[in-house]
C-alpha cells in the first residue's frame, strides 16, 4: 500500500491511541481502554494458532500502515488477536468488555472459552466477562472473519479488487476496545427522544429489571422507574441549530450505577417554505442543507482516524466552508465523531453501509443516464438471493439505529444508495420507523425511487442539474452532485485520479466550482431544491475529487468561495 500519512498518524503515540471515553452518551467513570499492542496471527483455519506472527496496534485494521501489520486478510482466513488483561475480579462487581466495531465475523474468548460472538463490521456490541475470570491475569482472544465482497454481508466500499470508487479492503477490529466495571444491577442504555415544541425531553433508562432509578438535570433529582419513559422539563429552553449547537448534560442513577449524558432540544420534519415548496425542517422552521459526501477513510488509517483531534478537523473544516450538513456515506463512524457533529452543530444524513452480492453494472448505473427505475423486490437483478444476507442487513440496520437513536446532529436515515444491494427499500423504511418516528428518510438515494420515504433523492455527475418538483410532492434534494476532481502533487494515494470532471489548477477548480452553484444549485433553490450533497470531502485513494487532499494536508478551495456559495443557500 502507498504509504500517504496525515500529521496526525506521523505523530501517532503507540502508548496512547485514542485514549478518550468512546461513548460520550452513557459515560461511566470506571474506564480501561485496551487500544494498544496486542499479539496476532493470520491462520487458514478457524483453530487458535500455536504460535503469533507478531504486534498489531488496535484498534487499526492489519491492512492499515498505522497497524504496523500491512497484511490483508483473504476471504476464508482468520484473524487472531490476543492479550493477557491483569486481575479483573471485583467483589459484587461485574465486567463488561466493549468493542466499538469489528469487521466482520467475530468471536471473543476469554481463558480459552467462547464469551459471546458478533455478526456485522459496523456497529458496537458487548460481551460480559465477570464468568469467565480466574485468580490472577485473564488472556483475551478474538477471531475474525471477513468475506469482504465475498458474501451478501454489508461491507461499504470495500473490495478484494480495489479501484476507481471501490477501496481497499480493511478487517478485524477498528473502533476503540474497552472494559468497565458495573455493579450487579446496571444501566444498560438510555433511551432519549427530544421535544422541542414543548421544551421537554423524553428519557428511558434501560435496564435488566424494572426498578427504581433517578435522572439527575439542571439541579434536580427526578424520580423515575427503569424501562419506562420520564418526562424532563427544560426551563427557557435552548433549541439546538448547527449555528447554536446547545447541548444539556444530565445523569441517571441506578443503585450504585451512575453515567452521565447529554441531549439536545431540536425538532426535525418536512414542511413547506415561504414559496410552498416541500422542505426540510428544524424545529418547524425551513432550512436548507448543504453538505459534502463524507466517506470516513484516512489513507494511515483506513477506517479507522488516526485521533480524535483528527475526527474534530474534518467536521470544524466543513463548517468553516460554510457547510451546515455532512452525509456519513455508507459507513457507521465510533460515537466520538457525533459526539462532536452534536456539539460543534454539523447536521448529519447517516446512511446504512450497503451488503449483496456482485453488483450488476446495469442496474446500478444505468440510471445514470436513463433515469429509469427498477422495483427491487427483484432479488436476482439487485444481487439480493442470499437470505441470509438481507437478514443481516436488517440486523445491521436495526443495530445501527438503536445506537445512534440518541444522537441530536442525525437527521435523516439512508438506508440504500444508488440501488447497491437495495431490496424492498419500502419494507426498510417501515422497520426505521417502527424504531425512530423522529427524523426523515431517503429511501434509496440516487435511483431505484420507490416512491417511500419522505424525498425524492436524485445523484447527478453528467448531465445539468434543473430543477423538477416530485410528482408525489415529497421534498426533492440533490443527495450527489459535482465530484471535480484536482490531483496535488505530492498529496495523491497513487496516479490513477479518478473523478467525474479533472482540473489542472485550483484557480480552474475554483472557477468551475462557483459556476455549478452559481448556474444549477442556487437557480434550482429558488425553485424549490431543499438539500445537496456535493461530492466529496476528501480525496479517497484513486478519487481525486475531495475539497481537501487524502492525507487532509491542503483545502483545495479558498475559504471565500464555498463559505460564500453556502451562505446563498442557507439564507431564508
Amino acid at each position: 500500500m502507498p504509504e500517504l500519512k496525515t500529521v496526525w498518524g506521523e505523530n501517532l503515540n503507540p502508548d496512547s491511541i485514542l485514549p478518550e471515553y468512546p461513548r460520550p452518551q452513557l459515560a461511566r467513570n470506571s474506564y480501561v481502554n485496551l487500544n494498544g499492542r496486542w499479539d496476532y496471527a493470520i491462520t487458514e483455519s478457524d483453530a487458535e494458532p500455536e504460535h503469533w506472527d507478531g504486534e498489531i496496534l488496535v484498534p487499526f485494521s492489519p491492512e492499515a500502515p498505522l497497524s504496523g501489520v500491512n497484511r490483508t486478510l483473504l476471504p476464508g482466513q482468520t484473524l487472531w488477536y490476543r492479550r493477557e488483561i491483569a486481575e479483573m475480579r471485583r467483589e459484587g462487581q461485574r465486567l463488561l468488555l466493549h468493542f466499538g466495531a469489528v469487521d466482520q465475523e467475530a468471536k471473543i474468548y476469554v481463558n480459552g472459552k467462547l464469551a459471546g460472538a458478533h455478526l456485522g463490521g459496523y456497529t458496537a456490541f458487548t460481551v460480559e466477562l465477570t464468568e469467565f475470570l480466574t485468580d490472577g491475569p485473564s488472556v483475551l482472544t478474538v477471531a475474525v472473519r471477513d468475506g469482504t465482497d465475498t458474501n451478501e454481508y454489508c461491507r461499504g466500499k470495500q473490495k478484494t479488487k480495489r479501484g476507481g470508487i471501490w477501496y481497499t479492503p480493511q478487517s478485524g477490529i477498528w473502533q476503540t476496545v474497552w472494559m468497565e466495571w458495573v455493579p450487579q444491577s446496571y444501566i444498560t442504555g438510555l433511551r432519549i427522544t427530544p421535544d422541542a415544541a414543548n421544551g421537554c425531553v423524553r428519557v428511558v433508562v434501560q435496564a435488566e429489571e424494572n426498578r427504581a432509578c433517578y435522572l439527575h438535570f439542571a439541579g434536580r433529582r427526578v424520580g423515575a422507574f427503569t424501562n419506562r419513559e420520564c418526562v424532563l422539563r427544560v426551563e427557557a429552553p435552548e433549541l439546538w441549530t448547527p449555528e447554536h449547537p446547545k447541548l444539556y448534560e444530565f445523569s441517571a442513577e441506578l443503585g450504585e450505577d451512575r453515567v452521565e449524558s447529554y441531549f439536545a432540544l431540536r425538532d426535525i420534519g418536512i414542511g413547506r417554505d415561504a414559496a410552498g415548496h416541500p422542505c426540510l425542517t428544524l424545529n418547524g422552521r425551513p432550512v436548507f442543507h448543504t453538505g459534502v459526501l463524507d466517506q470516513g477513510y484516512w489513507p494511515d488509517g483506513l477506517y479507522t482516524a488516526p485521533s480524535d483531534e483528527a475526527l474534530v478537523w474534518d467536521i470544524r473544516t466543513m463548517k468553516n466552508l460554510g457547510f451546515n450538513m455532512l452525509r456519513k456515506h455508507i459507513k457507521v463512524e465510533p460515537m466520538r465523531w457525533y459526539y462532536h457533529c452534536d456539539r460543534l452543530g454539523m447536521l448529519v444524513w447517516q446512511d446504512m453501509p450497503n451488503g449483496g452480492g456482485k453488483y450488476d453494472l446495469l442496474t446500478i448505473s444505468a440510471p445514470l443516464i436513463t433515469r429509469r427505475h427498477k422495483k427491487d423486490n427483484d432479488y436476482k437483478r439487485f444481487a439480493r438471493t442470499d437470505a441470509a444476507g438481507r437478514a443481516e442487513y436488517y440486523a445491521g440496520l436495526d443495530e445501527m439505529v438503536r445506537q445512534l437513536y440518541n444522537c441530536p446532529s442525525i437527521v435523516m436515515w439512508v438506508p440504500f444508495n444508488e440501488g447497491w444491494g437495495q431490496f424492498d427499500a419500502a419494507e426498510a423504511v417501515r422497520r426505521i420507523r417502527a424504531l425512530d418516528q423522529t427524523r426523515t428518510i431517503d429511501h434509496a438515494s440516487g435511483w431505484h425511487d420507490q416512491g417511500a420515504g419522505d424525498v425524492q433523492s436524485l445523484h447527478v455527475y453528467f448531465y445539468q442539474y434543473r430543477f423538477r418538483p416530485d410528482k408525489r410532492g415529497r421534498a426533492v434534494v440533490l443527495s450527489e452532485f459535482g465530484g471535480y476532481n484536482l490531483p496535488l502533487a505530492g498529496h495523491t494515494w497513487n496516479d490513477a485520479n479518478f473523478g467525474y470532471r479533472g482540473y489542472k489548477t485550483p484557480e480552474a477548480l475554483e472557477a468551475a466550482y462557483r459556476k455549478l452553484y452559481e448556474a444549477q444549485i442556487i437557480p434550482a433553490k429558488e425553485k424549490g431544491l431543499a438539500a445537496c450533497v456535493y461530492t466529496q470531502l476528501s480525496d479517497v485513494e484513486d478519487e481525486v475529487n475531495g475539497l481537501v487532499t487524502y492525507d487532509r494536508r491542503v483545502v483545495k478551495l479558498p475559504v471565500s468561495a464555498p463559505f460564500a456559495l453556502n451562505a446563498q443557500l442557507k439564507r431564508e
